[in-house]
């Protein structure tokens, strides 16, 4: 068996997977890389949910990369993060670590584990302009008609059902070209939380982000210049606080809405993993309710099997 040079921990939100991934670096002395589709952009942390605290174990900050790497308002995609992962990837190989990959967005996480080839897809005015008046589910069914590799955990606004109609459009007229970047062989560690457990931490985490200042910070972001739109495309949070902050939805509108779409997210997100096992991927579920502690004994047995085989 190939050696292992990286370990991977996926799972839905609100699974714990950020806390014991921490756990496990600094058991193994090494460092976490962010798969958050969200947690790129700068000033976006309540509703992203960036949490110093998640990375700190004994007094101990982890070092964390691809967290805060670009401004709000605009749109970094999947080939950006292919790049700036194998870069700071091959740094720590580099240093004789195994890194550890931890995130929710399955098309980065599968993108970067299979090597895929990524172009830098430009935008189509003309195929933009055709769908501008389309309503996002028909959107969507547009989009499940594709037989290619696209993430759909995260299309959950007509901006981005467009920019992913877009990026097929653009591999079904391109060759598909080699990857610059190889497979990677990665121990995968999936986080297994009840569907029951989940919708009550999806549902107090929710209500504590509210406590925290998550509108202030939304209308900090339209304060500062960031136009609404550009903030309904992340989604989620920033989707529905922007439709209240504007006047579109009543708070209770907004909460329940919100509430309902996050439930949703984290659904798609297992249909995502498990999709990943259909197309060949091994991944060692193991239940959100054990210690971390305990989470991490398991992953270092498993990694002494394997150097050992």
């Amino acid at each position: 068996m190939e050696k292992i040079e990286l370990i991977t921990v996926l799972g839905p939100t609100a699974s714990g997977k950020t806390a014991f991934a921490a756990v496990l670096a600094k058991q193994m002395n090494t460092e976490i890389i962010s798969a958050d589709s969200r947690q790129v952009y700068r000033r976006m942390d309540i509703g992203t949910g960036k949490d110093p605290d998640d990375y700190k174990v004994e007094g101990i900050s982890i070092p964390c990369h691809l967290i805060d790497v670009c401004e709000p308002g605009t749109k970094y995609n999947v080939f950006q993060y292919q790049h700036d992962f194998f870069s700071i990837f091959r740094q720590l190989r580099e240093k004789e670590k195994i890194p550890i990959l931890c995130g929710g967005t399955g098309m980065y996480i599968e993108a970067v584990l299979k090597g895929y080839r990524l172009p830098d897809v430009p935008p189509d005015p003309a195929l933009r302009e055709s769908l501008k008046e389309k309503p996002l589910p028909e959107l969507k069914k547009i989009l499940a008609s594709y037989k290619t590799l696209h993430n759909k955990t995260d299309v959950d606004s007509a901006q981005r059902a467009i920019r992913a109609i877009e990026i097929e459009e653009y591999h079904l007229k391109k060759s598909p070209g080699k990857s610059e970047f190889e497979p990677v062989n990665s121990l995968i560690i999936g986080i297994d939380i009840s569907r029951e457990l989940r919708r009550e931490k999806i549902s107090g985490r929710l209500q504590r982000r509210l406590d925290e200042g998550m509108i202030d910070e939304v209308r900090k972001l339209i304060d500062s210049g960031i136009h609404p739109d550009d903030l309904i495309y992340y989604g989620l949070e920033y989707k529905y606080l922007t439709l209240y902050i504007t006047g579109s939805l009543t708070y209770q509108e907004m909460t329940r809405q919100l509430e309902i779409a996050i439930h949703r997210f984290a659904k798609r997100q297992m249909t995502w993993f498990r999709g990943m096992e259909r197309r060949g991927f091994t991944i060692h579920w193991i239940d959100a309710s054990i210690p971390a502690e305990e989470k991490a004994a398991y992953v270092m047995h498993k990694l002494t099997d394997i150097s050992s085989n």
